[in-house]
């Protein structure tokens, strides 16, 4: 038995390893050769050595785009779980919480390009949001797409985006906590948040670190939204606005500057060992032992 399995090992292995070489290994090992070079996709590759990265650390663009993916991973990532948190000890005490559920789920299946148009019409100064508290008697309403305040409408947005998605999958944990947890916690006296610190919480903590893992690897990707969110002020978006997503297509794609495949390599590797970086030690700190539901 076990040698028959040992030759249908390779067999079965082979097409997914090429799949994996060809469309992960390759680009990855592709993008570090070129992060070593200028190009600019025509002309040929100039070897360059570090001097991408050592540019990079020196540019005041890419440092902006760094801040930015920071402050949507960890203040966009703060709201989205008190949100779905919540959320969830709501939509437990329901009936009717599969309706709910959908409702909530909703903005996971629409493109971020979407929620960017329909943002910038409700919030430009003559648009719905506007009107309405002009005609409440605003004199002054507030200027959302100023340049000033881009960013904080992109974190909100995307944490009005992804609640649902996280809400969805911190509510499949808690759903598998059997009630007489919550029931002797109740005759112990516990309150609602004693409830949720000591009961919810804990047996729902693998969830809880998965979401976290989910979030912080999906922040890198932050791209659609600011494009065309931070673009409604007129043409591409301020540089206030940029995260690290957006500084690589604009290093490698852009028309208004010159294209350079190197420096936006050597940006997408900045970026992905910073991430996995951060992703390690987040799992570690998180990691606790497993507690049996019985």
């Amino acid at each position: 038995m076990e040698r028959s399995q040992r030759r249908t090992f390779w067999p079965f292995l082979t097409p997914a390893l090429i799949v994996f070489v060809l469309f992960f290994l390759a680009p990855i090992v592709f993008s570090i050769w070129l992060s070593l070079q200028r190009w600019d996709g025509v002309s040929d590759a100039e070897p360059r050595g570090l001097s991408n990265y050592a540019n990079l650390l020196d540019d005041p663009l890419f440092l902006t785009s760094m801040k930015n993916t920071g402050l949507i991973l960890t203040v966009g990532g703060a709201l989205i779980f008190v949100i779905s948190f919540g959320v969830t000890v709501l939509l437990r005490e329901m009936t009717d919480r599969k309706i709910v559920r959908y409702v909530l789920f909703f903005p996971v299946l629409v493109n971020p390009l979407i929620f960017g148009v329909m943002t910038g019409l409700l919030f430009r100064p003559t648009g719905i949001v506007n009107t309405l508290l002009s005609n409440a008697g605003v004199d002054d309403p507030p200027k959302w797409l100023a340049e000033q305040n881009l960013m904080t409408m992109i974190i909100a947005v995307t944490v009005w985006a992804g609640t649902g998605y996280y809400t969805t999958i911190l509510m499949s944990g808690v759903e598998q906590i059997p009630q007489t947890y919550y029931e002797a916690a109740e005759l112990d006296g516990a309150s609602a948040w004693g409830r949720f610190r000591h009961v919810t919480l804990p047996l729902s903590w693998d969830v809880v670190s998965v979401c976290a893992l989910l979030w912080t690897i999906s922040t890198v990707k932050v791209f659609e939204l600011v494009l065309v969110f931070g673009g409604s002020t007129g043409g591409a978006p301020p540089n206030t606005t940029y995260t690290t997503a957006l500084y690589v297509y604009e290093s490698a794609f852009s028309a208004r500057t010159s294209r350079d495949f190197g420096v936006s390599s050597a940006a997408a590797l900045i970026s992905l060992v910073l991430i996995a970086t951060l992703a390690v030690l987040l799992r570690r700190m998180m990691r606790r032992d497993s507690i049996q539901l019985s």
